[in-house]
């Protein structure tokens, strides 16, 4: 099976996770933020994101950094897996004892601590599922992972159904994820055994020492990620209330499901770019082109289309009790273009060696948005906070330009005409739609119809994506 065969199974089975997990993520938010009231669903969304923030130190990089090494030598998998095993529970254990303590001192009632404490340990089971995904992407066969999120999201949704039906409340709710990724855990390790390799468990202070020495710029460019895509729901709960978390968090679901592509494009790129760091220059450096072109094709349209249609879209799905997100929405949606650009350009650079760049890079940009989320929140509360992502996503996204331009992969000028292309297109089907005054369906259907007829009508796909598209399908 060729290379792009193979990328196009695995993104395939991962697309096909994503779009139902997406779903069904789509399904239970819409149930639980209606169920639970813009209080208890500030609560919820308090407690994902602080839990959010410390998986970051109970993975402290270590899967991805494992990931990268086993895409490149797979005979690693065997010993990197028997000894990550036992440093990742220690490291879990030790995250949920602080994270107590943390609840303890901000004062936060008891609800809240029992819940976020529950979904400490939900991440928990996450970030060890992480690593044994990571092991299944270096050997290419991710259907086992894909397979593994479909099982954890079914549970997940059967669950929430359970608990608004018989009315347990939060908390059961809370302990619904947990069993679930209790159960995708246990797959994702028997199927780990039969198709990837058994884990030689050792416990090995030295190669522990070593891991998180390399891992570590990992994990701090996760945090600085973590900490501008999450800190603003935190800050809103202390400064503005749990309501204004609520609202706020209603449109950034959306949102989170907008970005449904992006997972499936770094899991199966990421092992890629790796092993074509150590063989192929070129190859490397047509990825990243490919890839920046490929993401906005699919992700810039679809902007424009929640820009235009913001409100209807929220008051559908949340009814209006949350009308107030729909404004939030239009301005939060534009992180998702470039943070699919920006993903794309720290792929690149995590693969070929360069984390201490990325690295750098977030912790600028987590620096800015918290000083932005104390000057924006108190004054424009939960549309504040969404302004201070974007501006913190452009900041991003010239940062990693100018790492970039002086790499061996900088694209061409070429690259340059198709973002302009691709955006053209999609101005002209906002203008259009706009203008024409169709509802939210219609516009859906026609928005393709002008958006496609535009792309083809510039002439947005050359001769190496024709190849492409013809060696999928051949």
């Amino acid at each position: 099976m060729s290379e792009v065969k193979n990328l196009f199974k695995n993104s395939s089975w991962m697309m096909a996770s994503q779009i139902i997990t997406g779903l069904f993520g789509f399904i239970w938010t819409v149930l639980t933020a209606r169920y639970l009231g813009s209080y208890n669903f500030g609560i919820m969304s308090f407690a994902m994101s602080f839990a959010g923030i410390i998986v970051i130190f109970m993975d402290l990089g270590v899967s991805t950094y494992a990931t990268r090494d086993m895409s490149r030598d797979n005979e690693l998998a065997s010993n990197y897996l028997g000894k990550l095993i036992p440093l990742k529970i220690l490291l879990s254990l030790v995250s949920i004892i602080i994270s107590l303590i943390i609840l303890f001192i901000m004062g936060k009632n008891n609800l809240t601590i029992i819940v976020t404490l529950i979904f400490v340990l939900e991440y928990a089971l996450m970030s060890m599922s992480n690593l044994f995904q990571g092991g299944f992407q270096s050997f290419g066969k991710i259907e086992y992972q894909a397979k593994g999120v479909i099982i954890n999201s079914f549970l997940i949704l059967t669950f929430i159904f359970i608990t608004i039906y018989f009315k347990l409340g939060l908390i059961f709710l809370a302990f619904a994820y947990c069993f679930s990724y209790v159960v995708m855990l246990v797959y994702l390790v028997i199927n780990s055994r039969k198709h990837i390799t058994i884990p030689n468990f050792k416990i090995s202070p030295n190669f522990c020492k070593k891991a998180i020495k390399f891992s570590i710029p990992f994990a701090l460019t996760s945090l600085f990620a973590t900490i501008y895509f999450s800190i603003d729901m935190v800050m809103l709960s202390v400064i503005s209330g749990d309501i204004a978390t609520g609202i706020y968090n209603a449109s950034y679901k959306i949102i989170t499901v907008l970005t449904t592509f992006f997972p499936v494009y770094q899991v199966v790129i990421f092992p890629l770019m790796s092993k074509l760091f150590k063989g192929s220059k070129d190859l490397l450096k047509l990825s990243y082109v490919k890839s920046v072109k490929y993401l906005l094709l699919i992700i810039m349209p679809i902007t424009l289309g929640i820009v235009l249609y913001a409100t209807p879209l929220v008051t559908l799905i949340y009814g209006n009790e949350y009308v107030m997100s729909g404004p939030t929405m239009q301005i939060l949606v534009w992180t998702v273009s470039f943070l699919f650009v920006n993903g794309a350009a720290s792929t690149l650079l995590n693969a070929s060696n360069k984390e201490v760049s990325v690295t750098k890079i977030y912790c600028v940009a987590a620096i800015f948005n918290i000083c932005l989320n104390f000057a924006l929140i108190p004054l424009y509360s939960y549309h504040g906070a969404a302004l201070a992502t974007v501006i913190s996503e452009i900041l991003i996204c010239f940062l990693m330009i100018h790492v970039i331009k002086d790499s061996p992969y900088c694209p061409d000028k070429s690259i340059f005409n198709d973002i302009i292309k691709i955006i053209l297109s999609s101005v002209i089907m906002f203008v259009v739609l706009d203008f024409i005054g169709l509802n939210m369906w219609f516009g859906i259907i026609s928005g393709i119809i002008i958006y496609s007829v535009c792309i083809l009508g510039f002439k947005t796909l050359d001769n190496e994506d024709k190849a492409l598209l013809h060696d999928i399908i051949k």
